[in-house]
């Protein structure tokens, strides 16, 4: 576990507590520590409160699915498609539309 780069970026997180890219660093450090729990609570905060953070939508639905809540999984990734559609950012959308099919599946009705 590698305690000093969570401390450092909890700290820098104390400084500028609004700054997504370090909500995200902290998310990745945690998953990185297994520490799944946590984890989700800076993806949850990105998702609420950044929600063009495009990068998180990955990552967040892959944690859920990972926790077994797939319903949750596939509503990130719903949305993070909505989101990199938008900023046009067709990398992330094709990412984010694999992982969805492949939890969705062929036989997945939208209800």
């Amino acid at each position: 576990m590698n305690n000093d780069r969570l401390q450092k970026l909890l700290a820098f997180l104390d400084n500028d507590p609004a700054d997504p890219f370090i909500k995200y660093a902290l998310a990745t450090e945690y998953m990185k520590q297994k520490d799944q729990k946590q984890a989700l609570i800076y993806y949850e905060d990105l998702l609420m409160n950044n929600e063009n953070y495009v990068g998180t939508y990955y990552h967040a639905g892959k944690l859920y699915e990972t926790m077994g809540r797939p319903a949750e999984a596939i509503k990130v990734y719903e949305k993070g498609m909505a989101i990199a559609k938008t900023a046009n950012d067709m990398h992330a959308f094709s990412e984010l539309q694999t992982v969805y099919l492949s939890v969705t599946g062929p036989d997945y009705e939208n209800d």
